[in-house]
């Protein structure tokens, strides 16, 4: 049973990191561990324009718009999924959790002055391959009528050593399509990591420095799945009312060479220039 938890103010992530940090060693994450069941609500939530326009110049949107970009109301919520996702009661290590997946629905333009009501909580934990996956649902609603104007899902992976059918290579599936015709070149830079981290609150270690990323496993600090989507879906466009689904099916290690691809159909990719695939996705109209 979920219960819910109002808060006065976005709880700060500088104590929430060091709380998940301190906590992590402890973990002993299993799909079928406990989980929390509280729903932090958010009341009264006006975006800051200078922090937004600064995210917008990161992830290469517009600025100056009375817009909130597709993917902001991700790093609104963050804060709230970090309280969750770095107490007692959360049963997967914070450090090297890595965010595997995202499906957002807008369900219309949301205006970056207006007044809104953000909830988040953790829906479930999941079995993976390599490990375990928690499942974390963000809502924001229109503060005036109360109605959810923009929602997503997103899982988070803790890898850790896995038996029986989860373990091993993935299990054979549809032949992948071709690969969507080159649309741009980017280039993210050594820094990107902290640029991101900056401007979204997300300064997990693997993300920051190839120092702290090789104590999780990465031979060089990775750029945040979330830039990567928001990177594309920037460069792609999306109507008013947006469904996006993406998977972060390979880390982009910093600096890097990647190529932008997208079709007409509204999917879209980031892949290396060795064809390896880091991104797939797809933005299309929310059904009325």
């Amino acid at each position: 049973m979920t219960t819910g938890t109002v808060l006065g103010k976005p709880p700060a992530l500088t104590p929430l990191l060091a709380r998940g940090a301190l906590l992590s060693p402890f973990k002993r994450p299993r799909p079928d561990a406990p989980f929390p069941r509280t729903r932090l609500v958010l009341p009264g939530l006006r975006v800051d324009l200078a922090r937004l326009s600064a995210y917008e110049r990161v992830c290469g949107f517009a600025t100056g718009e009375d817009a909130l970009p597709l993917t902001y109301p991700h790093v609104l919520g963050f804060p709230l999924a970090m309280r969750l996702m770095s107490g007692r009661d959360f049963p997967l290590p914070l450090l090297g959790l890595v965010h595997t997946s995202i499906g957002i629905r807008r369900h219309r333009a949301l205006p970056a002055t207006g007044t809104y009501e953000l909830a988040v909580h953790v829906d479930r934990l999941a079995p993976h391959r390599r490990g375990t996956e928690a499942a974390v649902v963000t809502e924001l609603r229109d503060a005036g009528t109360g109605r959810v104007v923009w929602e997503s899902t997103s899982t988070y992976l803790a890898r850790h050593r896995t038996t029986g059918e989860h373990s091993g290579a993935p299990a054979p599936g549809p032949q992948a399509p071709s690969p969507l015709p080159a649309v741009a070149e980017w280039r993210p830079g050594a820094d990107l990591g902290r640029r991101y981290g900056a401007v979204s609150g997300d300064r997990n270690p693997i993300h920051l420095h190839p120092l702290t990323a090789r104590l999780f496993g990465f031979p060089r600090a990775i750029a945040h799945g979330m830039w990567t989507v928001a990177r594309c879906l920037a460069a792609h466009g999306s109507p008013e009312a947006a469904v996006v689904r993406a998977e972060f099916r390979a880390p982009v290690p910093l600096p890097a060479t990647v190529v932008y691809a997208a079709d007409a159909s509204g999917r879209f990719e980031l892949r290396s220039s060795d064809g390896r695939t880091h991104l797939t996705g797809s933005v299309t109209t929310a059904p009325a």
